[in-house]
């Protein structure tokens, strides 16, 4: 059999433009026999059928009458009654514009439209043309449909031993449209059916190329330049198939942008602006989005397998890079790692330590725990990190053994908040280190744990915060006034107070005065920044892998403020506030941060210390150092005990043992002994400005930027051509001739490097932005059945107080029956209230009370129904305070409808 195929588009348009006509322009396209080689562009085409659009049956009826099997000519007949009938005439109609595209429109005798592009003649593809690659087919023909107004897609190809003989580049829009079949009739399945759009109409226009073994060549033997939908004008080009395809930079943007948290909209968004516009932005929102999911898609199963292999690839090419994990069955269960520079700030800084667990930072729920410090600039430091499967003893215990296996030493201060299985670990890794709780954990569950209106009525809780939170007390002082608070208040029969004071060692500030640098951390709330600043980054959508990622970009962010501080510190000159020598010294040693802190203490040694009283005990003399506020009033005193032969100095508020740096009385003493220079001993290296060595800063260390050899060149590139740009920004003539040489220089690049599609793949590119490999075997599994202490219901018991302070937050509301603006009611229950109050007020035992002095009662001293609203001119603290009560009046009242509602209440 041999078949027949339509004769070429370039014959039509000769056809046509021989016979134009006006408008009366008429064009007859016969059916023309063909060679081997075209009969296998006959398989393109389907068979038309009555149960598609006039448009598609025109189309092929038009284009390619001979595919049905009746119409195939047999090798041994010639007789003419197998031949197809001739085709329809095409009748030109009118030229079309859009935009910057024009079409010409034919018309069938039907009335089904045809349009053929109106473009340069340059651009029109011409049969016989001999291509030298496979690249110079597709340049061609996308940039005819470009100018022309449709999008291109390939076709099939044939292949002969394995040889590709030909190939086809179609328009976009070709092949069946699928249509949906459902009963009309049934209404079940008219619910069922949603409308969809497809975009294939069965357009025919198309080029065919063949290839030439011999010559390595391609020659274009047939063209279709009739189609039977219209042209979109360049106004629409940015939503074209070409212009919608995402390039390695645009993945590589919207993931980096995703690595700060910053979604696919707001990418696109930050992408539209750089470019100047939507017209210049390859893909849409849906195109941005997209990327993320293929992203994810691309990790799947082997997550695990590529966090660790990132981290073995780092503890293979980096210097000092330290990275530990636990494997239950193939199942990855704790994960710690440490490079070189959290273990040189470690080496300098890890004399107080403090860590926490936090969750919602990846996909998987495992615990994250950051270890943090302070650095020379009193800002937070991370000294590693690791991923927790639980919160148990056990893997608390690993973890620390895994710290400690990675930095050598213990730290002298570890301070957390009281979880049970950490507090086991460190006393059973960490031997000689102090264990310290976290002081604002314990003074927040004060009015938790001391009620009946004890806290909100008195001055209770300003006394005990000022007790606890002294650090020039001593032991005996603190116990002394700890007991007079309780005696005075009668609180020696509340539980958490008395467990509270049995544990007074682990988290008063009285009890580590002699454990340097005891002050640097009283609370985690470095930990928790520390934490908010991870949760910056990550979320609990993200893998194993784009945590790490994530985790990079937070560390990297850190340790650009350090290098920041770092430069200001060696290229600033601070400007001093005395004329005091030691001031100047002061200011050649420490960082700026601590220097301010030093210069402070200078500063109010010379205007606000004097000398009260000195003896002298042979070689050492004991000065009385009083010190005053700025309004010259007495605050403290202390003693200073000065040795005259070595200079050693001590003094009774020990600043240098719980900071690190002398105080203002030492200062003072030191200036009215005519000591102009810090003694060495009293310089601490941890404040110092070479604290840490010059490698920790270097670019090697910066895991949130491609340091690849590939990755360095390509930023290099943008940022030349960017130069050049900015400076030609005013001279339009040479910025012309610049575009010139840059386009120059991408055809002689696009010419010598070809196209290869197995680099354009969405997986291929993701490769390359991961760094990991596009196939590959996974060992190891990702962790399943994580539940860690913040994966409940979501529903936790909610206090009073804690209503009380929600409801405070809401701002009042105008209450027509007491004519005032309160908070807790309106004019619709504003009579239940009140009466609630009012029994509250009578039955004291209904609310509760734990001996408040000068009072029967819990609720004896609420005022009057009249004054229980609040007016918006009252204090805050009234606010509170009024906001308290009427919670705790709303439970009774609850209570007591509760009760009223009960069946069983009724029949007593």
């Amino acid at each position: 059999m041999e078949s027949l195929d339509l004769r070429s588009a370039s014959q039509i348009r000769n056809a046509h433009e021989s016979n134009t006509n006006g408008s009366d322009q008429s064009v007859n396209l016969p059916a023309v026999r063909t060679d081997d080689t075209a009969a296998s562009a006959s398989e393109e085409f389907v068979d038309a059928s009555s149960d598609f659009d006039i448009n598609y049956v025109d189309s092929h009826s038009l284009l390619n009458i001979v595919n049905e099997p009746s119409m195939s000519v047999d090798e041994s007949s010639t007789s003419s009654s197998t031949l197809p009938e001739p085709e329809p005439i095409l009748s030109y109609f009118a030229d079309e514009h859009r935009g910057g595209s024009s079409s010409r429109v034919f018309l069938t005798p039907n009335g089904t439209k045809f349009w053929k592009p109106n473009v340069e003649e340059s651009l029109v593809p011409v049969i016989g043309t001999v291509f030298a690659s496979w690249d110079d087919v597709v340049a061609l023909y996308d940039t005819y449909a470009e100018e022309s107004g449709f999008s291109t897609r390939l076709g099939t190809h044939r292949k002969v031993h394995d040889v590709t003989t030909s190939r086809i580049i179609k328009c976009n829009r070709s092949g069946k449209p699928l249509l949906k079949r459902f009963d009309s009739t049934d209404p079940a399945a008219l619910s069922k059916f949603k409308s969809s759009r497809s975009q294939m109409c069965g357009c025919t226009a198309c080029i065919r190329v063949k290839f030439d073994p011999e010559s390595k060549s391609y020659t274009l033997y047939s063209f279709v330049d009739y189609h039977n939908h219209e042209m979109y004008g360049k106004e629409f080009i940015e939503f074209s198939k070409k212009r919608r395809k995402v390039d390695f930079t645009t993945h590589q943007f919207v993931h980096e942008m995703s690595l700060h948290k910053i979604g696919p909209n707001i990418s696109h968004r930050v992408q539209c602006t750089l470019k100047g516009g939507h017209q210049n932005v390859r893909g849409t929102v849906t195109d941005y989005k997209n990327i993320s999911r293929d992203i994810r898609l691309f990790i799947g199963d082997r997550d695990a397998q590529m966090i660790l292999d990132t981290l073995r690839s780092r503890s293979e090419n980096l210097h000092n890079f330290f990275f530990e994990y636990v494997v239950d069955g193939h199942e990855l269960r704790s994960l710690f790692w440490a490079d070189d520079v959290s273990r040189c700030n470690y080496e300098t800084f890890g004399d107080v330590l403090a860590f926490d667990a936090t969750y919602k930072t990846n996909h998987y729920c495992m615990i994250f725990v950051p270890f943090t410090g302070v650095d020379h600039h009193k800002k937070c430091v991370t000294f590693g990190a690791a991923l927790l499967f639980d919160e148990s003893t056990e893997s608390y215990t690993w973890l620390l053994q895994t710290f400690l296996k990675a930095h050598g030493k213990q730290p002298r201060l570890v301070l957390t908040d009281q979880d049970a299985a950490m507090e086991k670990a460190i006393i059973a890794v960490f031997t000689s280190s102090t264990h310290r709780l976290c002081m604002w954990h314990i003074m927040r569950k004060l009015p938790a744990n001391v009620k009946g209106g004890v806290v909100e009525n008195t001055d209770l809780r300003k006394r005990i915060h000022k007790l606890v939170w002294n650090l020039i007390i001593d032991q005996d002082t603190f116990e002394e006034k700890w007991a007079a608070l309780i005696d005075e208040f009668d609180l020696s029969s509340n539980t958490w107070l008395q467990q509270m004071f049995a544990i007074r060692s682990d988290w008063v500030p009285c009890y580590f005065r002699d454990i340097p640098m005891c002050c640097l951390m009283k609370t985690t709330s470095r930990c928790e920044s520390s934490n908010a600043l991870f949760k910056v980054n990550s979320s609990a959508s993200n893998t194993l892998l784009q945590f790490l990622m994530c985790f990079d970009t937070s560390i990297d962010g850190q340790r650009y403020n350090q290098r920041k501080m770092e430069f200001d510190t060696n290229m600033t000159t601070p400007v001093l506030r005395t004329p005091s020598p030691i001031e100047k010294h002061a200011s050649t040693l420490y960082t700026l941060s601590i220097f301010k802190e030093v210069q402070k203490e200078i500063d109010r040694s010379v205007n606000y210390c004097s000398i009260g009283e000195t003896r002298i005990l042979g070689d050492t003399k004991i000065y009385t150092v009083a010190h005053t506020n700025k309004q010259f009033k007495h605050v403290n005193q202390f003693e200073v005990t000065f040795d005259t032969v070595n200079h050693t100095v001590e003094c009774g508020c020990m600043c240098f043992t719980r900071i690190g740096y002398l105080c203002r009385h030492v200062f003072h003493v030191f200036r009215f002994n005519q000591i102009n220079r810090i003694p060495d001993r009293y310089i601490s290296n941890r404040w110092l400005r070479n604290a840490l060595p010059n490698r920790v800063y270097e670019i090697a260390n910066r895991y949130s930027v491609d340091n690849s050899e590939a990755g360095v060149i390509r930023r290099d590139i943008m940022d030349t051509v960017c130069q050049c740009s900015d400076r030609l920004r005013r001279d339009p003539t040479r910025l012309a001739a610049f575009s010139n040489q840059l386009k120059d220089i991408k055809r002689q690049i696009f010419s010598e490097v070809p196209y290869n599609p197995e680099h354009e793949r969405t997986s291929a590119i993701i490769s390359d932005i991961l760094h990991q490999p596009e196939f590959g075997t996974s060992t190891f599994k990702q962790p399943q059945g994580i539940r860690n202490k913040g994966c409940g219901t979501g529903k936790r018991m909610v206090g009073p107080g804690e209503k009380a302070v929600e409801n405070f937050k809401k701002g009042p509301r105008f209450c027509k029956m007491c004519n005032q603006y309160v908070y807790g009611h309106d004019s619709r229950n504003c009579a239940k209230v009140q009466a609630a109050l009012r029994a509250a007020a009578a039955d004291s035992d209904t609310v509760g009370n734990s001996g408040c002095p000068g009072t029967s009662s819990g609720v004896s001293d609420l005022p009057p129904a009249h004054d229980t609203s609040t007016s918006v001119a009252s204090s805050s603290r009234t606010r509170a305070l009024r906001a308290t009560r009427r919670a705790a009046a709303r439970s009774v009242m609850q209570s007591t409808r509760v009760a009223e509602q009960s069946p069983t209440t009724r029949d007593i």
